[in-house]
């Protein structure tokens, strides 16, 4: 008997060193080549995306609402076809906190998961921060949604899909002045957030350069009452209030600027694109318009198909603020999802080198609309969605497309 349990235990073991061995094959490294074995249900061998997004922290709402676009594009493409070969495409999903501390260990994840491109950052400073990481792999990265030129400044790994804070910048301080008739903005941003610091800088040049004037102040990480700003910005007679700040700040600025009657016009970037907005702002006197890239209803086809797979899954929805509503971040992560599809094509191959080599000549017409990268690997972006939020229906209401 005792014979009988060693053999048995014996050959218990040779078993789980084969299982452990995956394919066997020792010598291939998969933060170099981006491969991985076949282990998906299909036998196909299996390319990894990386989705490099908060899920936490200030940016968490809408880090989760850019990973669901990149979500159901997989559910809608789950293959893609790279040298003649199909393989399925697996997401390889991080939280990077919203923390430029923890970006840097979210991207190591991401390069010892072995991907061969990565998506992301919703929100421009951790995008900055985890970047070296990315350079130093060797992988590239295409940015989503994070407008600030430093991303893909004096490199040539990080690429991006959307326009840049010194337009989106100008394009808010044109509204403000031409349209809204306002001759002295009050600017809220967050100190030493590069993503609200950037955009307080063009909106200001942008703002000043047509007559205006501009009083700024800053508030630091963590606040949570603004009343003594909202205060400040009507005692000082200006006519409108800018804060490009993050989401979980912008619902507290709304909520304090309604209760207190400030009833000057919010303008905000496209940060304050989300149904988050919407529910703090509905039943209120709010008056808020943001610029973003995507007016849900632009494209039917994936509007109602992105809205019933919302509906369908609990959990998304969740995600989604608790509603079906289309964000632009959703639809920018969508088209994020197909570009890194186009690149892997392209290459012919799934090595993150040879993904960066064929990202530059990419041409993808998305539900955004068209994606090609300049040389600084920026997307040839020339114009913005205006909305001002219906604080009767409690949705976004398309007021123009422009440009500067």
């Amino acid at each position: 008997m005792k014979k009988l349990l060693a053999l048995l235990l014996a050959a218990l073991l040779v078993f789980s060193l084969v299982a452990c061995g995956g394919s066997g094959d020792a010598t291939t490294d998969p933060s170099a080549s981006g491969e991985s074995s076949s282990d998906s249900a299909t036998g196909n061998d299996v390319v990894k995306i990386g989705v490099f997004e908060p899920q936490s922290g200030d940016n968490g709402a809408g880090g989760k609402q850019e990973i669901l676009g990149m979500q159901y594009a997989n559910h809608v493409a789950p293959t893609v076809e790279i040298g003649g070969k199909t393989y399925d495409v697996k997401l390889e999903i991080v939280d990077n906190e919203s923390s430029t501390d923890k970006a840097p260990t979210a991207a190591q994840t991401l390069v010892s998961a072995g991907v061969s491109v990565a998506l992301g950052s919703y929100g421009s400073s951790v995008a900055i921060a985890g970047s070296p990481v990315f350079q130093s792999a060797g992988i590239p990265a295409i940015g989503v949604t994070c407008t600030n030129p430093q991303v893909t400044e004096g490199n040539s790994h990080y690429f991006r899909i959307c326009f840049l804070d010194p337009f989106q910048g100008t394009v808010l301080a044109n509204y403000a002045f031409k349209e809204l008739k306002a001759k002295k903005a009050y600017i809220l941003a967050q100190l030493g957030n590069d993503y609200d610091q950037g955009l307080a800088n063009y909106f200001t040049k942008a703002f000043e350069a047509l007559g205006g004037t501009v009083v700024k102040e800053d508030f630091p990480e963590g606040n949570s009452d603004f009343t003594s700003y909202l205060t400040n910005a009507k005692n000082q007679n200006c006519e409108v209030i800018f804060s490009p700040t993050s989401i979980s700040y912008a619902q507290l600025i709304v909520e304090q600027s309604t209760s207190q009657g400030t009833g000057l016009p919010l303008l905000a970037s496209d940060t304050w694109d989300s149904n988050v907005i919407l529910k703090a702002a509905k039943g209120t006197d709010a008056k808020i318009y943001v610029t973003t890239f995507y007016q849900e209803g632009g494209n039917k086809e994936f509007d109602d198909g992105i809205k019933a797979w919302i509906n369908g899954d609990s959990q998304a929805k969740t995600n989604n603020g608790g509603d079906d509503t289309v964000a632009a971040v959703t639809a920018m992560g969508y088209d994020a999802y197909f570009v890194a599809l186009e690149a892997l094509k392209k290459a012919g191959s799934t090595a993150p080198a040879d993904v960066m080599k064929a990202l530059p000549s990419v041409s993808y017409t998305g539900v955004s609309g068209k994606i090609e990268f300049n040389e600084t690997g920026d997307a040839k972006r020339d114009t913005a969605f205006v909305k001002n939020a219906n604080t009767e229906t409690g949705a976004w209401d398309f007021v123009a497309e422009q440009g500067v």
